[in-house]
């Protein structure tokens, strides 16, 4: 992988030319000619303006110049700042970044396989970890707090976000109203307006309600997004055998479609604003009605929204370290191992979801530290290898067949820092070294991790205009507009 995101090592795919072009075809037939609901009345007379045709008061139908004048407007690139104003991701391309879940609505105890209903606590702890581990690149909310008042907990997620770590968050909102107060913070973090819209700090993730419709707080929050230059994440979750076809191609047009519907509106509203394209291709399980993450099904429809949204040379939206199990057994670490090398070797842009377990009700801060590690794991099999002279060893292949060894020659010495891959949790050791080491499985070994990094990591402390910023709106009762139609 180059440094411009080209692809140059190891990679997967699945869609031919052929099966991309005939989703595509799909996505353009349900926009023009199925259409979609919008239920904004901002939204829609944008949409109006620009030759939409629209029927029943909230049916959209969307042409395909449209369509195509918006994916040519979405920035290719979008290059995120952390909190200190340092360029950490460069969204587009193959290049991957991976961080947390949000808004689960337990938290479980590893060492009892016990949860409790999530805390406001939980989501500052959870931030303090992805701080301390180099592999985490951004994060989210995790916990969705149970102990604070409903209208109260996206912002004060935000604010125990931002005390917590300097890395890009990826926000989450009830309504614009809460976006708005993060938009505010964020804006001090940067030192204005200005310089957050130029070195963007937060990002957004809002998403339709499939099939096929767009309510009036998701439109609001896209609109405001686009007017303030916030990277936005538009990603439908349409289930397949639920509110999407059953069928992978059905289920993946539907979900393109919905999120281009989206990407629209957004582009009306602020043409080149930056926006994130994704969908989350859940799976009814038939036998026991669970909403499946980690169904082969599920990974085929991903790889093919990752491989579309390169077609199209549009950031997507993407997921890693998640698992459909209970508890973070074998099972959990294998789904989730899994998903975060598909996301790797596949590129998909900005990877979230690591911890999630329970179908993405519940989280685990080991199964995030263990991820710590497959992930530099993954992107050291995304690196590939040269195959040049040097690399190639002929001269030393020759010299050491005739005197000496490998072990013992420079050319060892001088690659195999650079070469080998090096563990920081997974074991390595021989029965006799493990066993006296202590004998630790790896749940266990990174439970001491995560313990050592909760009483040592101190996460970079807040400007005192940032730290008045987070007192005043943690504190400020949210004021919410008229709704609007939502259906």
């Amino acid at each position: 992988m180059d440094d411009n995101g080209r692809r140059s090592g190891p990679h997967l795919q699945l869609l031919v030319p052929e099966a991309r072009e005939r989703i595509h075809g799909a996505v353009l037939h349900i926009l023009g000619r199925i259409g979609m609901r919008i239920f904004h009345e901002e939204a829609l007379a944008l949409l109006k303006s620009s030759g939409c045709r629209i029927e029943d008061e909230d049916r959209v139908f969307i042409p395909e110049n449209l369509v195509q004048r918006a994916m040519e407007g979405v920035p290719k690139s979008i290059v995120v700042l952390d909190r200190e104003g340092n360029a950490v991701m460069d969204l587009g391309g193959f290049r991957s970044y991976f961080g947390p879940g949000s808004d689960l609505l337990y938290s479980l105890d590893s060492a009892t396989n016990e949860r409790h209903r999530c805390r406001l606590e939980d989501v500052g702890r959870a931030a303090r970890v992805c701080d301390a581990l180099p592999n985490l690149d951004f994060v989210m909310s995790y916990a969705h707090p149970s102990d604070v008042p409903p209208g109260e907990a996206y912002v004060k997620s935000f604010c125990a976000m931002v005390e917590n770590t300097s890395k890009p968050v990826v926000t989450t909102a009830e309504g614009k109203e809460d976006l708005a107060a993060m938009w505010e913070i964020a804006s001090v973090a940067r030192g204005g307006e200005s310089a957050l819209r130029d070195r963007p700090y937060i990002l957004h993730y809002a998403e339709p309600a499939s099939p096929l419709k767009h309510p009036f707080t998701s439109m609001d929050k896209l609109l405001f997004c686009a007017e303030k230059g916030i990277p936005l994440v538009y990603s439908p979750a349409p289930i397949a055998g639920s509110t999407a076809p059953m069928t992978i191609a059905g289920h993946v047009a539907q979900g393109v479609a919905e999120c281009f519907c989206g990407m629209v509106v957004h582009q009306l509203r602020a043409p080149g604003a930056p926006f994130i394209m994704g969908m989350g291709p859940a799976v009814l399980d038939m036998a026991t009605a669970q909403c499946s993450y980690n169904a082969p099904e599920y990974s085929l429809a991903y790889v093919a929204l990752v491989e579309m949204s390169q077609s199209y040379d549009i950031p997507n939206w993407g997921y890693a370290g998640t698992s459909d199990s209970q508890i973070p057994d074998g099972q959990a670490t294998f789904e989730a191992g899994l998903l975060t090398f598909l996301s790797a070797m596949i590129g998909s842009n900005l990877n979230h979801d690591v911890g999630y377990l329970d179908f993405g009700r519940t989280g685990c801060l080991e199964m995030i530290v263990i991820l710590d590690d497959i992930i530099d794991q993954a992107r050291r099999l995304k690196r590939g290898f040269a195959v040049d002279d040097d690399s190639l060893a002929l001269d030393v292949i020759d010299e050491v067949s005739r005197k000496g060894t490998f072990l013992e020659h420079s050319h060892t010495l001088r690659n195999f820092a650079s070469t080998q891959w090096r563990p920081k949790l997974m074991n390595r050791y021989g029965f006799p070294m493990w066993e006296q080491k202590g004998g630790a499985s790896l749940l266990e070994r990174a439970r001491q991790r995560l313990d050592l990094v909760l009483k040592t990591h101190t996460p970079g402390s807040v400007s005192p205009d940032l730290a008045q910023s987070l007192e005043a709106h943690s504190k400020m009762p949210i004021v919410r507009g008229k709704a609007g139609r939502t259906h």
